[in-house]
């Protein structure tokens, strides 16, 4: 069975990686997707477990499909 703090740490090291080759900082991806600066922060180092829909919002700000980042 897969624990969900390391599929939390897999979205948000996806995330990271994507939004560092695309040039974004935190606070535009949150600005973005509407989310707080600081969850972002929190979900990149896998401290906290995105929604779905948070996973979409910020699939969608960062211009990529929901599977690239899981």
């Amino acid at each position: 069975m897969i624990k969900v703090t390391t599929v939390s740490k897999k979205i948000g090291k996806n995330i990271r990686k994507i939004r560092e080759r695309k040039e974004i900082t935190q606070e535009q991806l949150a600005l973005d997707a509407g989310l707080n600066r600081a969850y972002i922060g929190y979900i990149e180092r896998g401290e906290r477990n995105p929604s779905t829909d948070t996973v979409v919002k910020i699939a969608k700000a960062l211009k990529v499909s929901p599977k690239e980042l899981i």
